[in-house]
C-alpha cells in the first residue's frame, strides 16, 4: 500500500468511532484476512496493516496522537461510492404544529471506479417449498427454471438447492457444479407432499449458504413458497436477523394468492432483501431468471445506515425505489439493500419535525454513516459520513421541491394510498378503506393502469361486503403500485 495507511479506512470506520466499533471491525476483517485463511496476494500485508490500526486506535493515547497526524476529514471522502442527497424544502419554518421532510438519497459507483465492471462469484441456495400445494404446474416450473439456472452458472459459482415441505431435504448441496447433467436429474426427481413449514427449508438453507460464506461472493438464499407458514414465524424472523448479521441475504417469491405478504415483506427486509408476487405459474421462470441474473450484476452489498435522528425529529417511513422496490424497516441500521452495477440505490426518507425543537438557526435531522461492502475490493470500504440538517426560518422560503423529490414522491403516491387502505381497514374503518381503493382507481386509471385499477374497484365493493380484503386483490394491488415505483424504462 503506497503512502502511510489511513487505519480508520483499513478497518471500514469512521473518525468517530467507539472502542467498542473498532473491535468489532478488526474482529470481522480479521475473520476475512487471516492467513490461516486466505493465501491471496498481498492479504497477509493487508492483515498485518489491519492489526497495526486496531493496535492503534484502541490505545487512547496512541489514537490521539496518530488523529493529530491526520489532515481535516473531507465532508465528502473520495471513495469507490457516489453519494447525492435532495431535500424536500430548502429551510424549516418556525410554525405551531409538526413538518414533514422528505430526504431522497441516491447511492451509486463512482464514475471513476474500475470495479464496476467486475463480474462478482455467486453463492446461492434456492429453498423451494415442494408441499402438496405446489403440485402441477407451479412445481413444474420451478424444476425447469431451476434446470435453466444450473446451465447459466459461471464457472465460479456456488449454486444449492433445498426442498421443504413440513422437513427438509438438500437436493443439491451448495458447491461448484461440473456434473450437471447429474443435478438436472436430481430436480426431476423432486416430488411434492406434505405441509409448509418456511423455518424447515430456510434453517438448511442457511446452514448451506453459511458453509461457503465468503466476502468476496454474493451469499443469498431465494426462497419460493405458494402458503403460509404456522407457528415457525418468530424463528424465522430471529433467522433472518442471523443472516443479517453474517450477511447473507434472504429473497422471497409468493406464487399465487394463500402466502402471507406481511411476514415474507418483514422476512426479507431484515437483510437489505425483497419480496416479490408471482400471480400464475407462468411467471416464475421470467421472475426467478431475472433475479438470478440481479445478484450477478450487484457492486456492493450489506448497504446500512447506522444512524440517530435529532431529538424531536421522528423517522416515519422509508422506502427503497430502486433497484428493487419495497419498504425498510424504521430501526438503526437500516438494512438498505444491494447497489448494482448499472443501478444506483434509491431511497426516500419521510421525517416529522415537532415545532419544539425550531429554536435554532439549523437543525440537525440525522446524524450517521452509511456502510458496505464491496466483494471485489481487498479491503472494508471506509463508511460515508451522513449527516443531514436544515436552516430554521421564520418564513418560509418560496422554493419548489427538487425535480428528484416530486418524481419520487408521485411514483410512490399510489402505493402509499393502498397502504392507506390497509390501516384503515385493519382499524375496522371500511367505508373509509373503500373510499380509499376508489380514488386509487382513478389515479391509476388517468395513469392507463386499467387491469389494476379494475382491481381497484372489485376490492372497493368487496371489503364493504366482507369487511376484509380478497387475498388475490391484496395482493395484486399491493404488488402492482409496488411496482409502479420503479422508475419507466425509455
Amino acid at each position: 500500500m503506497p503512502g502511510k495507511p489511513d487505519f480508520y479506512a483499513l478497518l471500514g470506520v469512521s473518525r468517530r468511532a467507539t472502542p467498542e466499533e473498532i473491535k468489532r471491525a478488526y474482529f470481522e476483517a480479521a475473520q476475512r484476512l487471516h492467513p490461516d485463511k486466505n493465501k491471496a496476494p498481498g492479504e497477509t500485508e493487508f492483515f498485518l496493516e489491519v492489526q497495526q490500526a486496531c493496535e492503534t486506535l484502541s490505545d487512547p493515547k496512541r489514537r490521539a496522537a496518530y488523529d493529530a497526524t491526520l489532515p481535516e476529514e473531507p465532508e465528502t471522502p473520495a471513495g469507490p461510492l457516489r453519494l447525492r442527497v435532495d431535500f424536500s424544502r430548502p429551510s424549516l419554518v418556525k410554525v405551531d404544529e409538526p413538518q414533514l421532510l422528505y430526504v431522497l438519497m441516491d447511492v451509486a459507483p463512482a464514475e471513476t471506479s474500475s470495479t464496476t465492471a467486475v463480474v462478482t462469484p455467486l453463492n446461492v441456495c434456492l429453498v423451494v417449498d415442494r408441499s402438496t400445494s405446489m403440485q402441477g404446474e407451479k412445481l413444474d416450473v420451478v424444476k425447469a427454471t431451476t434446470i435453466q439456472l444450473i446451465r447459466m452458472l459461471q464457472a465460479q459459482d456456488i449454486l444449492g438447492v433445498v426442498a421443504f415441505s413440513d422437513r427438509a431435504d438438500v437436493l443439491i448441496p451448495c458447491g461448484y457444479q461440473s456434473d450437471r447433467s447429474r443435478l438436472e436429474a436430481r430436480v426431476q426427481m423432486l416430488n411434492h407432499g406434505g405441509g409448509t413449514e418456511i423455518f424447515q427449508g430456510l434453517s438448511v438453507g442457511f446452514e448451506e449458504v453459511r458453509r461457503n460464506a465468503d466476502p468476496r461472493r454474493i451469499n443469498h438464499i431465494i426462497l419460493l413458497t405458494d402458503g403460509h407458514t404456522y407457528g415457525d414465524e418468530a424463528d424465522c424472523l430471529a433467522l433472518a436477523d442471523e443472516a443479517a448479521k453474517q450477511n447473507i441475504g434472504i429473497s422471497g417469491f409468493g406464487i399465487g394468492k394463500d402466502w402471507n405478504d406481511t411476514f415474507l415483506d418483514a422476512l426479507t427486509s431484515r437483510t437489505g432483501g425483497s419480496s416479490a408476487y408471482v400471480s400464475r405459474p407462468q411467471e416464475i421462470q421470467r421472475l426467478l431468471i431475472e433475479k438470478f441474473t440481479t445478484l450477478g450484476r450487484v457492486f456492493a452489498e450489506e448497504v446500512q445506515l447506522d444512524f440517530k435522528t435529532a431529538p424531536g425529529v421522528d423517522l416515519n417511513y422509508v422506502f427503497r425505489l430502486q433497484p428493487e422496490t419495497g419498504p425498510l424497516p424504521l430501526e438503526s441500521p437500516i438494512p438498505l439493500g444491494p447497489i448494482l452495477q448499472d443501478v444506483s440505490l434509491t431511497v426516500l426518507f419521510e421525517f416529522a419535525v415537532q415545532p419544539s425543537v425550531l429554536e435554532t438557526k439549523d437543525l440537525q435531522i440525522l446524524d450517521g454513516v452509511l456502510k458496505t461492502r464491496i466483494p471485489s475490493l481487498p479491503l472494508p470500504v471506509p463508511p460515508v459520513r451522513v449527516l443531514w440538517s436544515r436552516r430554521v426560518t421564520r418564513k418560509a422560503v418560496p422554493e419548489p421541491p427538487p425535480p428528484t423529490i416530486v418524481q419520487a414522491m408521485s411514483r410512490l403516491s399510489l402505493y402509499r394510498i393502498q397502504e392507506r387502505a390497509h390501516a384503515a381497514a385493519s382499524a375496522g374503518d371500511y367505508a373509509k378503506a373503500s373510499r380509499h381503493l376508489q380514488a386509487l382507481a382513478s389515479h391509476l386509471l388517468a395513469q392507463g393502469e386499467q387491469g389494476l385499477a379494475h382491481t381497484a374497484l372489485l376490492e372497493a365493493e368487496n371489503i364493504l361486503r366482507t369487511q376484509a380484503f380478497s387475498e388475490e386483490g391484496k395482493k395484486e394491488i399491493k404488488y402492482g403500485t409496488r411496482a409502479l415505483c420503479l422508475p419507466s424504462k425509455t
